[in-house]
């Protein structure tokens, strides 16, 4: 590793290397060049790059389609085998999508109107680039230079030419590439794995709902019967139908945003007038459930929770079913259940359509079948459940810190990099 210098090339720089030198990129590369005359028919196919084909995470084409070259001639931006290609539109900028081509047809190909193409120039590799243009830093700080209308902002092209970039000598480039395409490597199966255990952690749950309860079609344990959840009802009710005028003293109107995290979040009430009869009927007591009646989403349809409490100035509205059982059903042993992969794929299978809603009724609930055993094996069945979903969200959170652990690393690696430390 070559020792640093005292030298400043500028008071805001910080110190390079000895031997490495600031230049703009502009000096050092071809910042969307032109394009020369092309003598090619039409039918011929040529090698075309989308926005969608670059893979953010690895910075890589991960699918280099094909088009005849007539249908991208004109219109698209074109480039040749070792450029790199800089996404400048918001967001997939920030997002990383960012490559180098190669194994073009004939050698070049066209892309997206979306991309910025640097060609390097003697005395610099496109590696050296393109790991540059994908430190978050730099990501960071050329979000403050995009134009455009929100939604469509883009990094100017004259941003690139003026960016100043830490340059060493062609040798050290390749030196440092071919360490940084190690470690690189090394970091793309680490989070493969580490994806890998976080599906895995993800997955348990269900898996241990899977492992307790049966699917309709499946023999039950002895003591256990199937019956119908409609027998284990005492009552069903949807939720207020008309929505109140608003007023300061009446009650809650609790909303599927209120209940989204599975659990009764009354951070940002909305209250309305009511009268007396309407809050007795839509209140809610300890033990009730409310179930998601209708949403645009297959995963919250069905979805329940257990009030824990009496709500006597709560009420619900149409969103939402409200649930009380009799005394033969444990209201967590439903709540478990009810997430369990029969019961929402009865939810799904029962649930009607209507201008991209999905909706159930009191019939779904009533004609759902419900393995019951005695209530003694209800408790001990939510304990032991319980005591499962807590190792896996524990499993989860490790996985998720693995993760991200990793997912740090690359941006750690090029500022070593690029501050020649490797």
């Amino acid at each position: 590793m070559m020792s640093a210098t005292t030298n400043h090339t500028k008071d805001t720089k910080r110190e390079l290397p000895q031997g490495w030198r600031w230049v703009k990129l502009g000096e050092v590369c071809e910042v969307n060049p032109r394009r020369p005359q092309i003598k090619c028919a039409d039918e011929k196919p040529t090698s075309f790059v989308p926005m969608e084909a670059v893979d953010a995470i690895t910075g890589t084409i991960a699918e280099l389609r094909t088009r005849s070259y007539g249908e991208v001639k004109k219109g698209y931006t074109w480039f040749v085998e070792n450029d790199v290609l800089f996404a400048k539109i918001t967001p997939c900028m920030q997002n990383g999508k960012h490559a180098i081509v190669r194994g073009l047809i004939d050698g070049f190909g066209f892309g997206t109107t979306e991309f910025h193409v640097l060609r390097p120039k003697q005395g610099m590799i496109a590696e050296w680039i393109w790991h540059y243009l994908r430190q978050p830093t730099f990501l960071i700080d050329a979000t403050e230079e995009f134009t455009g209308s929100v939604g469509q902002q883009r990094l100017p092209e004259d941003y690139l030419k003026s960016h100043e970039i830490p340059l060493p000598p062609l040798a050290e480039q390749q030196r440092i590439a071919g360490i940084l395409k190690e470690q690189m490597t090394a970091v793309d199966k680490a989070r493969v794995a580490a994806e890998a255990r976080l599906e895995a952690a993800k997955a348990l749950p269900t898996a241990y709902l899977r492992e307790v309860f049966p699917r309709p079609s499946q023999p039950l344990s002895t003591g256990w019967k199937w019956t119908l959840l409609g027998t284990m009802l005492a009552e069903t009710k949807n939720g207020f139908g008309r929505r109140p005028q608003p007023g300061e003293d009446g009650p809650i109107v609790l909303r599927l945003a209120d209940v989204s995290k599975g659990v009764i979040d009354l951070s940002n009430p909305r209250r309305g007038m009511m009268s007396d009869k309407e809050i007795e009927t839509y209140g809610l007591r300890s033990g009730d459930i409310l179930f998601v009646r209708v949403n645009g989403s297959a995963e919250i349809v069905g979805r329940s929770i257990i009030v824990g409490t009496d709500y006597p100035q709560l009420v619900f509205n149409d969103h939402l079913i409200r649930v009380r059982l009799s005394d033969k059903l444990l209201p967590e042993y439903l709540r478990v259940y009810c997430d369990a992969p029969s019961a929402r794929q009865h939810f799904m299978n029962s649930a009607s359509t209507s201008a991209g809603q999905l909706t159930i009724n009191r019939e779904s609930l009533d004609s759902m079948p419900l393995p019951l055993p005695p209530l003694s094996e209800q408790h001990r069945v939510v304990k032991m459940l319980g005591v499962k979903f807590t190792v896996a969200e524990m499993a989860r959170a490790a996985a998720e810190q693995e993760l991200a652990a990793i997912n740090a690393l690359p941006a750690a690696l090029l500022r070593r990099a690029f501050s020649g430390g490797l």
